[in-house]
């Protein structure tokens, strides 16, 4: 086997990069932002996918990617969106934090670089919801710039190519090193798509396709593959627990109002709802004046990254007259769907049409 510093040579014949791009001209996957091997890729495109991509799988990505690119086929248009109407095509990817930064990253781009995305690590990390990942994945990608891309799927191949047994996430600086020495300068955006792709689908966390994979030979790890990386104890995660207010109207609407827009979920729609407490009873006080109150059968579960969540959905009627609080408004049923709901609150919004 040769000596790791050999393999991570990427200008050595034979190296880890001359056999990942030679199995990537032949065996890549083609996804609708990717350009053909040895060109860049459409810079917004690149943006939009990674930014899309993060803790969401491809396969999710694709429709909305598709839908995105219908709605808003260049980032002036994005720009020119209501935060509303991104918010709601968004529904449903999550990590909405995301969304709100796409939309004001692609403002700035409108508006201090003329429609044109910087083409340097540096400059990109300047814009709004970019970090490090994504502004070496646009630079390489889009502009054929070296940079060193490191994702989940880079860090496990370096990982079991140099048999790195130090846990993550302390392992992390040694296994972007590492990816540095294997980063090819011509081509590193297909490079970077190579690993990721052996990454997905050869090299995956259980059960990795070894005789498929073009480095098999070069892996300093592959005897132990599936136990690497190896990965420290995650913490439990609490639970958390609430009281959703589903208000109507006699006349069928219903109270829906707007998070506030830093934290989670925010900017988004929801039923109001008390403050999500893990060692607490929560509030049972609705945001107005109500005529009665009676809690629903059964509770909505969901989880988020580091939490579970379970909520409690107290129905209230109110008089005819009664006005929507500030940040929020009244909703007939027919009107459910222009909502921007997180996936959370289409739950209560189904559990309370269901029970009522």
């Amino acid at each position: 086997m040769p000596k790791a510093q050999e393999l991570a040579d990427p200008d050595s014949p034979g190296s880890a990069a001359d056999r990942l791009l030679a199995w990537y001209d032949r065996s890549r996957r083609r996804l609708p932002w990717r350009s053909d091997p040895g060109e860049c890729a459409d810079p917004y495109h690149v943006w939009l996918s990674e930014i899309m991509l993060q803790q969401t799988t491809v396969a999710t990505v694709g429709p909305y990617f598709q839908r995105f690119l219908e709605k808003w086929p260049t980032v002036e248009a994005l720009a020119a969106a209501p935060l509303d109407d991104v918010l709601h095509a968004w529904a449903g990817l999550g990590y909405y934090a995301r969304a709100r930064n796409l939309h004001k990253c692609a403002r700035t781009v409108a508006s201090s670089h003329n429609g044109v995305f910087p083409d340097t690590e540096d400059a990109l990390l300047t814009l709004p919801g970019i970090g490090r990942y994504t502004a070496a994945a646009v630079a390489a990608i889009a502009f054929g710039r070296r940079a060193v891309v490191v994702d989940g799927n880079v860090e496990r191949v370096m990982a079991r190519l140099f048999r790195v047994g130090e846990p993550l996430p302390d392992s992390k600086p040694a296994l972007t090193a590492l990816a540095d020495k294997c980063t090819p300068t011509a081509r590193a955006g297909d490079y970077a798509q190579a690993v990721m792709d052996v990454g997905a689908t050869i090299c995956t966390p259980k059960r990795p396709k070894c005789t498929i994979c073009p480095i098999v030979d070069l892996c300093a790890g592959r005897d132990i593959a599936e136990t690497l990386p190896a990965r420290k104890p995650k913490p439990q995660k609490p639970t958390r627990r609430g009281v959703a207010f589903w208000i109507v109207r006699p006349d069928g609407a219903v109270l829906f109002r707007r998070r506030t827009e830093s934290g989670l979920l925010g900017g988004m729609m929801e039923p109001p709802s008390s403050d999500w407490v893990a060692d607490a009873e929560p509030e049972t006080a609705p945001p107005v004046e109500t005529i009665d109150q009676t809690p629903l059968v059964g509770t909505v579960r969901h989880t988020f990254t580091h939490f579970h969540l379970e909520l409690a959905i107290h129905h209230c009627r109110v008089e005819g007259d009664t006005e929507a609080p500030q940040d929020a408004r009244w909703v007939m049923p027919d009107r459910f769907g222009d909502l921007a709901l997180p996936t959370v609150m289409k739950k209560i919004v189904r559990h309370a049409m269901k029970a009522g």
